[in-house]
């Protein structure tokens, strides 16, 4: 018998690019918002056939359906938070940007341009739409280096480099940052940078021994960051649990078939295992 106080989950929409494979786009979403208790929706953008070693096709969703998905999603679910993934191209982009457009909720985009196999998720033509239209409306934004590089249309070689392009990225999009550049200094520890109201951190987990199971991580991080939102959880907090929890999800991988390894939800929380500190930096300010 169902009890009439019945309990109260809170929403958060994935609008992205579905992975045959399950280890990257809608179903990694998925996968963390339901690990975190949020119920998640999604809106799908195109539909890949891939694994975790290649992309051999993509399908991309007509724009007047990725609208009509999350119309749908928004005009009856109280979603508090969403994410965007894989866009592909310029016409997703445009509808995408109106749907958001005012709207009420924490707004994560990952700006999902090249697979980690190479392939490309994004048109060449919807960079400057992306820039333009759909990043002005994110509280966060969550690239890895090789994309910040082709939103600021220049390298970043070091640690200076990025803590500079991390800046630049807060202020020209006034938005919040997590600079994924962990790689970028091969050292015992993954160090990201975050950009928040004008100050920079460094968002650090220990760097995971080499595996195959890091397809799907920027993913995962942008989703969990979304998920933590939609629970209402500090922002710093937030931070910590969702590289807590890309963490966790690297070292409890699951083998999936011969020689595939995948990340998966922890079984235990990693957030005590991240930090988040303070950095001085003179142009941050």
């Amino acid at each position: 018998m169902k009890s009439d106080a019945m309990e109260f989950y809170p929403a958060a929409l994935t609008i992205a690019g579905s992975d045959s494979g399950g280890g990257a786009g809608i179903q990694a979403d998925l996968r963390t918002f339901a690990a975190f208790g949020v119920f998640g929706c999604s809106a799908i953008t195109a539909v890949t056939a891939q694994n975790p070693q290649a992309v051999s096709r993509v399908d991309a969703i007509p724009a007047a359906g990725v609208e009509a998905q999350i119309k749908a999603v928004l005009s009856k679910i109280a979603v508090r938070s969403v994410k965007t993934g894989m866009l592909f191209n310029a016409g997703i982009i445009e509808v995408v940007s109106e749907a958001l457009a005012g709207k009420n909720l924490t707004f994560v985009l990952d700006p999902v341009m090249v697979s980690s196999s190479g392939a490309r998720l994004l048109e060449e033509d919807a960079v400057s739409v992306l820039a333009d239209r759909l990043m002005p409306l994110a509280d966060w934004i969550t690239p890895n280096v090789p994309e910040a590089e082709l939103l600021l249309d220049r390298k970043i070689r070091n640690h200076d480099d990025a803590l500079a392009a991390v800046a630049e990225f807060g202020k020209r999009w006034n938005c919040s940052v997590i600079l994924k550049a962990g790689h970028l200094e091969q050292e015992s520890e993954a160090a990201d940078l975050v950009y928040h109201e004008g100050k920079i951190y460094e968002l650090i987990s220990p760097r995971v021994p080499d595996s195959s199971a890091t397809h799907g991580t920027g993913c995962t991080l942008s989703a969990a960051l979304a998920a933590a939102f939609a629970l209402d959880i500090p922002w710093k907090k937030a931070l910590r649990m969702a590289k807590g929890f890309v963490y966790g999800s690297l070292n409890e991988y699951v083998n999936i078939g011969a020689g595939i390894e995948a990340m998966y939800p922890p079984a235990e929380s990693y957030q005590g295992r991240t930090s988040l500190t303070r950095k001085e930096f003179q142009d941050a300010e």
